[in-house]
């Protein structure tokens, strides 16, 4: 197994590709070891050609800690195409066949096109985030991620000792109104009821700070909402710089994943009538970011 960086002039610590290794197999502890030292190191790893299926997506993931369940969508039991342990991050329904435009899933999906972080909307968030591309468009839709330790260490020493011990409310209430989404039910409004993160939270195994940044974050305690989101802003931009971005262009059969504790994300548009079908695996925290203090 070897990782090299994929932009070694420009983000040499973030983003590698991975090679000499097969996911359609179990992962001996020294792979998995390696696989831990390379998120550590880059945040995000690709691995591309895995034709896996979803039991193989799911050994390959439980390997690497405990799964969270699929319960940050708003689709029903009975319309779901898999299991709870797999996020459908899909444009398709049951009978898979393309949502249409106006399909309240759809439209809640969309918010997954805003910076954010997996389940930050959670009182454990995710740690690392697995995505498999199994049938993409012809062009386009994209997942851009952005490094939030850079982001981090790029800040000035004044804003860092301001954000230090700053605590934020995450809701999906928050992140998909946004977008003018405020079709919840009363259940998904108690489900989804805001949630206390830190803004800087400290890695526990490389020991780096990052911004813990989310579209779902919407208010800062102690703070009048209109100045916290204007802040919230502020540090979203200065997050998101292109120095701090990598793309990754999909191919199929593509696995991606990610360390949310140090990464933001978001999916660019693509031709909505294209079947796009992408399964997610996601790896609980464990424990709050409360407990991650710098």
């Amino acid at each position: 197994m070897e990782i090299k960086p994929i932009d070694p002039a420009n983000r040499a610590f973030f983003a590698g590709v991975v090679s000499g290794i097969d996911l359609t197999r179990p992962l001996s502890a020294q792979e998995v070891e390696a696989v831990h030292a390379g998120m550590d190191r880059f945040g995000v790893l690709v691995f591309h050609d895995q034709k896996i299926d979803d039991e193989q997506q799911l050994v390959f993931s439980k390997s690497l800690g405990p799964l969270e369940q699929a319960t940050g969508d708003i689709a029903a039991p009975q319309d779901r195409r898999m299991s709870m342990e797999l996020n459908d991050i899909s444009n398709l329904d049951k009978n898979n066949q393309v949502l249409a435009r106006d399909d309240r899933r759809r439209l809640f999906g969309l918010g997954n096109m805003l910076w954010h972080s997996d389940s930050s909307f959670k009182d454990v968030p995710a740690k690392y985030s697995l995505l498999s591309a199994r049938q993409i468009p012809d062009a386009d839709g994209n997942t851009e991620f952005a490094d939030m330790r850079a982001a981090y260490d790029a800040l000035d020493d004044k804003t860092k000792a301001e954000v230090g011990d700053m605590i934020c409310s995450h809701s999906q209430i928050f992140s998909r109104g946004i977008l003018g989404f405020t079709d919840f039910t009363d259940d998904e409004r108690v489900k989804w009821a805001p949630v206390r993160q830190r803004l800087v939270r400290k890695h526990p195994r490389s020991g780096r700070l990052s911004l813990y940044l989310s579209s779902h974050a919407g208010g800062i305690e102690g703070w009048p909402v209109p100045e916290a989101r204007a802040f919230l802003r502020d540090l979203n931009e200065h997050a998101t710089q292109r120095k701090f971005v990598y793309a990754h262009q999909w191919k199929p059969a593509d696995l991606v994943m990610w360390d949310n504790r140090v990464t933001m994300h978001r999916a660019r548009r693509y031709d909505h009538t294209q079947v796009r079908d992408m399964r997610r695996t996601t790896l609980t925290n464990e424990v709050s970011s409360l407990e991650q203090a710098p």
